[in-house]
């Protein structure tokens, strides 16, 4: 199932982006055989294994790449792959004999992905950092926050996973797609740092034409705008509105029975503080279900504030399917969708780790050579 079906991708365990990038693939219908360290070491934060939802859709076997058969072991895999994902820092995989010279020596085909957070060179190259450091330097943090607070950190979607995991599916897919036209094979340098720049286009594009106001909080995007913002209701719940085009601006105040005159121009930046008054007092009026009964479905740009519990239950994601439940869990469905090639249901993580080594590499390696591997202690049994 899923339009990558027949794509093989050897993924050495990591934390974040390169598990999100394999998953993705995997949710697409690739085969994605995973590498786990010979003991278990722990990758971020801890969880059980079925609510670890990166590592759903691909098996994984166990090896202690410092030893040299292991080594071995891991590049004939290589062999028969068509892309690798690795996120360790720059020059490991090269001590460990898995460098790209190795692997494509192997498999001049191949399409070798490195996830870092800071590149394969530079100052910061050799240092470690998290999502929040790599959106600190592209800009994109100093840019999110009210006016007069502090830079708000959006979570971890940013870096790990919109410029780190996306960038790097992205590029995979590219060199797969330039290897099966020309034979050559090549590495991709996904650094989150770049992909947080490059998501960054529109607004350093829109800084330098002087549209911006530097101060976070200001601008029409960043909570600075009163038509593109939160507000809170009579029960404490919250809502969205973002009727940016003058016409859903104009639908707002229809349904929210606000004479237009008393809001003024919508891009009078003086008058902002005073429409936002006016919308604030009157979304205090009614709750969010009876906002929702208002405004949900119309023109105005809205939608309510959900929480993790209340967003699978909206009727809307309900109808699309944007959640599903696999193993028990409730959990975000692979996405995008196509009318071809649908993906499957994923399986959970727990489901996977059950499998035998010899289950593990089917389509890789025979049943005979698996069992002499195990003999020898090169794969855990």
């Amino acid at each position: 199932m899923g339009p990558l079906q027949g794509l093989k991708v050897i993924e050495l365990a990591g934390i974040g982006p390169g598990p999100m990038c394999a998953m993705l693939l995997a949710d697409m219908g690739a085969t994605v055989l995973r590498i786990d360290r010979a003991t278990e070491v722990e990758l971020g934060q801890r969880r059980p294994l079925k609510h670890n939802l990166l590592l759903r859709n691909r098996k994984s076997i166990r090896l202690d790449l410092k030893r040299r058969d292991a080594v071995m072991l891991a590049l004939r895999l290589v062999e028969q792959a068509d892309a690798l994902i690795e996120g360790f820092r720059p020059g490991v995989m090269e001590r460990l004999g898995l460098g790209p010279a190795a692997c494509l020596a192997r498999n001049p085909r191949l399409a070798y992905g490195r996830m870092t957070g800071w590149g394969q060179e530079g100052p910061l190259a050799a240092a470690a950092g998290h999502d929040l450091n790599y959106i600190a330097l592209a800009g994109a943090l100093g840019a999110i926050g009210r006016k007069g607070a502090p830079p708000t950190p959006p979570l971890n979607l940013v870096a790990d996973y919109g410029g780190g995991a996306l960038y790097l599916a992205f590029g995979l897919l590219a060199a797969i797609m330039h290897a099966r036209t020309t034979g050559i094979g090549q590495v991709v340098d996904a650094a989150m740092v770049d992909g947080v720049a490059s998501l960054m286009t529109s607004v350093y594009g829109m800084h330098a034409a002087g549209m911006l106001d530097p101060e976070r909080g200001s601008n029409v995007n960043d909570s600075g705008a009163y038509f593109y913002d939160v507000y809170q209701c009579a029960d404490g719940q919250w809502i969205s509105i973002a009727p940016i085009e003058g016409r859903f601006h104009a639908e707002l105040l229809r349904r929210l029975e606000i004479d237009p005159q008393a809001i003024g121009d919508q891009w009078d930046r003086n008058r902002w503080p005073e429409a936002r008054s006016t919308l604030a007092a009157r979304f205090r009026t009614r709750t969010r279900a009876e906002w929702c009964a208002l405004l949900e479905g119309t023109d105005v740009c809205f939608a309510p504030v959900l929480s993790l519990d209340e967003a699978p239950a909206h009727p809307h994601l309900r109808a699309r399917g944007t959640f599903i439940e696999a193993d028990g869990v409730v959990q975000p469905a692979p996405a995008p969708r196509f009318s071809r090639t649908p993906a499957a249901i994923p399986e959970s993580p727990e489901q996977s780790s059950k499998v035998t080594p010899a289950e593990a590499l089917a389509g890789w390696l025979d049943a005979a050579e698996v069992a002499a591997l195990i003999v020898s202690g090169t794969l855990a049994g």
